[in-house]
């Protein structure tokens, strides 16, 4: 079982160098941003947007985390996993535009545990999805609003995303 590269280093800033001037678009002026990335490397790539945004428009955004943990409806079939903190900008949610960001969408499920933990935190104006990576199969109708790759794959085959922050590497790999 081999994985074979999808995206370098150079690959995965141009696509967040893309997502974060979408996002600047679509938000036309209106609000504050709150970027949230979901734990562990949602975070990270959180992270980086929000650095991107305020290169382009400072003090237009925020960052945080939101973890999901708790809020998962797998919770007895997986391993178990050690919840992360959340972190929520001190100027909180409420009536700010806020963007969940994930590394891969898959099933769709963390992202409604996403919106089930968001709701414990206030109430956004509007609420969009980042994801670097998504590779189809949804089990929920769920759509990310800014993607980076679309990687159609089998249900069999297996993405990875390793970050600087947290593998030490930049890439993302996909082996059947």
């Amino acid at each position: 079982m081999s994985a074979r590269p999808v995206l370098q280093t150079a690959d995965i800033g141009r696509a967040l160098r893309r997502i974060a001037h979408e996002i600047l678009e679509a938000r036309r002026g209106d609000g504050r941003l709150v970027f949230l990335g979901i734990p562990t490397r949602g975070a990270a790539l959180a992270k980086r947007l929000h650095s991107i945004v305020e290169q382009i428009e400072p003090g237009v955004a925020e960052a945080g985390t939101l973890d999901v943990t708790m809020h998962r409806d797998d919770l007895g079939r997986s391993a178990t996993r050690a919840p992360a903190p959340t972190r929520i900008p001190s100027g909180g949610i409420d009536d700010a535009v806020v963007v969940l960001v994930d590394d891969v969408l898959f099933s769709g499920r963390t992202v409604r545990a996403a919106l089930d933990a968001l709701a414990d935190h206030g109430r956004p104006r509007a609420v969009r999805l980042a994801v670097l990576v998504d590779r189809g199969h949804r089990e929920l109708p769920i759509r990310a609003d800014f993607v980076g790759k679309n990687l159609p794959s089998a249900t069999s085959e297996r993405v990875f995303v390793r970050l600087t922050e947290v593998d030490g590497v930049d890439e993302v790999a996909i082996s059947s």
